[in-house]
């Protein structure tokens, strides 16, 4: 048998405001976000001392929020270390995460027999047939198939330019 995963457990957690207006100017404005991502995992490789660093989901939605050019100034985030040296930064005040558990699949269900499903589709239609030509009916009385005659076009007046000599 596979052994199960031992829940990792958290040794160290902090909360650190990371500037990165400092780290962001230095890059172009096509890769400033880019630039945020590289000096937040500095800063808490440099402060959390592990090179196994996972960046959370809201942390990233914060930093992309304005687009690539655009990122915040500072960020404040918490970090957690666990015991393997996993180093898991997040935005502070995120949802935690809990751990997927297996979901069971329904059992199929069998026990309706055939003829009563088909029996349901059948009232089912009849009734989608009658909302349809009451609706049809409802639009026939809002929108008569004649409507009322144009006016005739008139003709264009063409008057001289206020410039130009009066014929007499």
């Amino acid at each position: 048998m596979a052994k199960k995963e031992e829940a990792s457990k958290i040794i160290l957690e902090r909360t650190y405001n990371i500037p990165l207006r400092r780290e962001t100017l230095k890059a172009p404005s096509y890769r400033k976000a880019k630039k945020a991502i590289t000096a937040i995992r500095e800063f808490i490789g440099r402060h959390m001392k592990s090179e196994n660093i996972a960046i959370g989901r809201y942390l990233n939605l914060k930093i992309w929020e304005h687009g690539i050019k655009n990122p915040p100034h500072h960020v404040k985030v918490t970090a957690s270390k666990d015991d393997k040296g996993k180093v898991f930064v997040e935005l502070v005040g995120a949802p935690k995460e809990a751990k997927a558990e297996e979901k069971k699949k329904p059992e199929p269900k069998t026990e309706k027999p055939e003829e009563k499903i088909e029996v349901a589709k059948e009232g089912k239609a009849e009734e989608a047939k009658k909302i349809e030509k009451e609706e049809i009916k409802d639009l026939q009385k809002e929108h008569p198939k004649h409507h009322a005659p144009r006016m005739p076009a008139m003709p264009k007046k063409q008057e001289a330019h206020p410039t130009a000599p009066k014929s007499v």
